[in-house]
């Protein structure tokens, strides 16, 4: 039920952003960033699909929030890989790539993600936080939390690079939770419970490794560096984004081993929640370095 709300409200604001977006652009010509835009998320969207990494409906999900990064990320006169796409694609080929890793094993214990690919629920969960970041909805929030705060900051000055880092921080932690689970499970061994350090059987909601961890890490950061250089961000907007998807990681494992192991949360929305804290993590920290 949580994962079918979480679809129908997220996906109905994906889509109204996405109309709003081809709205906008219409006036342009078909040699336009947007007509670029367009035609890229298309193919990725049926190359998620033709791999096997999604369904339908996690396609077309997929498709919509990498319109959204890349027209919310772009910037005149820069290439289309000047974009959020190229972390994108990052995220795509580390998550591809372990969970397909030790495929034979998680099947065995009953542990391998779907042939069919991805849901829709499970793209909108790890996603559309990231996309929702580079949107005006974003731009709005954040101006009107800095105007709270301080009424005489320029936040146009800076606002945009907020987003950015809000949206690499989201990214970020999606790649580093499913590529900390898929590594893990498949030759982590015995993980912990991160609250109580006990040791539980693999599949536990909340249960960690440390190899899974570290490989989390790592694509956390090849993300972050990835994401700096196509949109143009300092090395220390790189170490919060980075920091705060690591956060994110560990608080989705805090959530996993109490709410989620309750029943009170599905797997879809703790994702969700994750990448959301994660991305608020660094808005914060952000602001809080520029006011």
């Amino acid at each position: 039920m949580q994962s079918r709300v979480l679809v129908w409200v997220m996906g109905t604001v994906l889509v109204g952003l996405s109309v709003w977006t081809l709205l906008l652009g219409w006036p342009m010509t078909i040699h336009s960033p947007l007509f670029g835009a367009v035609a890229v998320s298309a193919c990725f969207a049926g190359l998620v699909w033709r791999l096997r990494s999604a369904t339908p409906g996690g396609a077309v999900s997929g498709g919509m929030t990498c319109l959204l990064l890349m027209f919310g990320t772009a910037s005149y006169g820069d290439s289309i890989a000047r974009t959020a796409l190229t972390p994108l694609l990052l995220l795509f080929v580390l998550t591809f790539v372990s969970t397909r890793a030790g495929r034979r094993k998680k099947a065995k214990a009953g542990l391998a993600e779907s042939r069919r690919g991805r849901s829709a629920s499970q793209v909108i969960a790890n996603l559309s936080a990231a996309a929702l970041c580079v949107t005006p909805v974003a731009y709005v929030g954040i101006h009107a939390w800095a105007r709270f705060f301080d009424s005489s900051v320029p936040v146009q000055l800076w606002i945009e690079e907020a987003m950015k880092v809000m949206c690499l921080a989201a990214l970020a932690e999606a790649t580093a939770d499913t590529v900390s689970s898929e590594i893990g499970q498949a030759y982590g061994g015995a993980p912990v419970m991160l609250l109580s350090l006990r040791r539980v059987e693999p599949g536990v909601d909340g249960a960690v490794t440390l190899l899974g961890t570290v490989a989390g890490v790592a694509g956390s950061v090849l993300v972050g560096v990835a994401g700096a250089w196509a949109m143009h961000l300092s090395a220390r907007v790189v170490g919060i984004s980075v920091g705060a998807g690591v956060l994110g990681l560990f608080f989705d494992s805090v959530l996993g081993g109490t709410v989620e192991r309750r029943g009170w949360l599905g797997n879809d929305l703790v994702n969700f929640s994750s990448t959301v804290f994660a991305a608020g993590v660094a808005g914060w920290v952000y602001c809080w370095l520029v006011l």
